[in-house]
């Protein structure tokens, strides 16, 4: 059933509570359950079909470090375009050259490398609308730019830096501290409303100027957001955004609706911080003439900091104790390294995973996702419109769920790798592997699997001694160098028959094996932990055992 009532491939007229969202044809099979939840929840989005093939975009800055936020902005993107057999397409936004950061725009490529959220097209890869750069579109932003002063809905401004501060200054008062440049007080500003045309023209060529959008009085500005419903605003409240900077480079504002026009998007998902500017954004669709191919909007909710007081910043992260940017990022310039989540040894599901979270849910209890499950469960209008918290405790609770979950070959060589970094080489990829399937259990994060096993691949050096020495006599003493014997005459070295053994001389000793097992775990391990004493054991193998309990020895008289 389609929004006006008839069965088919109806009109997008609007209803009440009701808000039509663009599908593709591939998703015809999805119909009965949508008319069900449609009629159980009067505020949902409504599917009604259409050709028009779904394409979303991430367009991130290459400012910096790629914070988590900005990856769930990219997975929400990508399981929206996946589930509709749509497209999911990476733009650079680099059009602010000042903060340009080399290095940047390979930084978030690799961490979508990294997550397994790879785009469809995209400046490394190319694609039928390039270029995917901005710095390398500017010809056709002032094009549209120059149009829009044409038809009278922007306009030149040829204000000094100065010349704005002054403005400012003059008008700031306790009810508006922080005047605009907007319908009040463009009329008392050097742009092409207050001169002639003749002297605009003059200026043009002698002097920088930028391009402003000019904002309608006393107009309600109004769309329909996926997750927000009806979103309306005072045109009065917005002041006159620069579209064109004036070394020729748009700005945010009119790149992003040029760009969005032209790639074909569908559907724009980004940030709620981004909610303020979309009445510009609105009015330059309808301004460009574009306004039947404007796609649909839905603003994410914050990420939040873990005590729910403000959104989470790139630097709250090394204040707070965690990361919050996906891998690694140095900065070129200073030389600082902020940590990342790769880096801190989270698997990248478990990443993916904890992120679909972070605002959205499929109404179930279900919390392990796999990225297909996701692809198959996620739906706009189960995402939040408050802010999330974030819980880096619960971040590692998934990493911990996936570690168990994962067939120990899908991480074996990134732990590998760190064991070599730490001086551990590992040469026996088959006993490495026994090894990690040993601790997995024990193991929260990649980076623990070194702190959990390392006494596998090297004898301890230092032994804690101080919980030997009070119950530590002769007896057992003697229990130990019989043992030696005994394990070095097995024919059969696996842990349950060491373990057979141990329990065997114990009981012929007449002592309580559970008062044993604690000095034979410091002798292998040279601490209180680590997985059953006899599985090291017999990992560790009969000579390395019998060495271990040797060294020890010597040590506890």
């Amino acid at each position: 059933m389609c929004p006006n009532g008839s069965l088919g491939r109806g009109g997008m007229s609007f209803i009440p509570h009701i808000y039509a969202l663009h599908i593709c044809t591939s998703a015809l099979i999805r119909t009965s359950a949508h008319l069900h939840i449609l009629s159980a929840h009067p505020h949902i989005y409504y599917f009604c079909f259409m050709t028009k093939k779904v394409r979303v975009r991430f367009a991130p800055s290459p400012t910096g470090g790629l914070h988590l936020g900005g990856v769930r902005t990219v997975l929400f993107n990508y399981l929206f375009a996946k589930q509709h057999g749509g497209d999911f397409i990476l733009r650079i936004e680099d059009t602010d050259q000042n903060r340009f950061v080399a290095g940047a725009e390979q930084y978030i490529i690799d961490c979508l490398n990294w997550c397994g959220l790879n785009p469809d097209e995209g400046p490394h890869i190319g694609g039928p609308f390039a270029p995917y750069r901005q710095s390398e579109r500017k010809d056709t932003y002032r094009q549209h730019a120059e149009q829009l002063v044409h038809d009278g809905h922007a306009y030149y401004a040829f204000d000094t830096t100065g010349e704005l501060d002054a403005m400012r200054e003059k008008f700031k008062s306790e009810s508006d501290p922080q005047p605009q440049y907007n319908f009040f007080h463009r009329n008392q500003m050097r742009n092409s409303f207050t001169m002639g045309n003749d002297e605009v023209r003059q200026l043009l060529m002698e002097q920088p100027y930028v391009i402003r959008i000019k904002m309608p009085q006393e107009e309600q500005v109004s769309f329909t957001d996926m997750i927000r419903g009806e979103v309306s605003f005072s045109s009065n409240t917005i002041d006159d955004k620069v579209l064109l900077k004036a070394d020729g480079m748009p700005t945010y504002h009119l790149a992003v609706v040029v760009d969005d026009y032209l790639m074909k998007i569908t559907h724009a998902f980004r940030g709620e911080e981004w909610l303020p500017s979309s009445p510009v954004h609105i009015l330059l669709w309808k301004y460009l003439g574009w306004q039947t191919e404007m796609p649909q909007w839905a603003h994410l909710p914050l990420i939040l900091k873990p005590d729910g007081h403000g959104k989470l910043s790139k630097r709250d992260g090394d204040k707070l104790g965690f990361p919050v940017f996906a891998m690694d990022w140095k900065d070129p310039e200073s030389g600082e390294l902020i940590s990342g989540f790769k880096e801190k040894g989270f698997l990248p599901e478990a990443f993916v995973n904890m992120l679909a979270l972070l605002g959205w849910n499929d109404g179930s209890e279900q919390e392990i996702f796999n990225i297909s499950e996701l692809t198959e469960k996620f739906s706009i209008e189960r995402v939040h419109k408050g802010g999330a918290r974030f819980d880096f405790e619960k971040a590692k609770w998934f990493n911990h769920e996936w570690i168990k979950k994962q067939p120990v070959q899908d991480w074996q060589l990134t732990v590998k790798k760190d064991f070599e970094d730490k001086g551990i080489s590992i040469t026996d990829e088959l006993s490495f592997i026994k090894v990690l399937e040993l601790v997995k259990d024990r193991c929260t994060l990649l980076t623990d699997f070194h702190d959990q096993s390392w006494f596998f691949f090297k004898a301890p050096e230092t032994l804690d001694l101080a919980a030997i020495k009070p119950k530590w006599n002769e007896a057992k003493k003697q229990f130990f160098l019989e043992f030696e014997e005994v394990v070095g005459a097995l024919q059969d070295a696996e842990s349950a028959t060491i373990e057979s053994a141990f329990k065997d001389l114990a009981a012929a000793y007449n002592i309580k094996a559970g008062d044993l097992l604690l000095p034979f775990r410091i002798m292998l391990v040279g601490a209180k932990f680590g997985p059953p004493v006899f599985d090291i054991a017999a990992a560790i193998g009969v000579a390395q055992t019998i060495e271990r309990i040797n060294y020890a020895l010597n040590h506890f008289e």
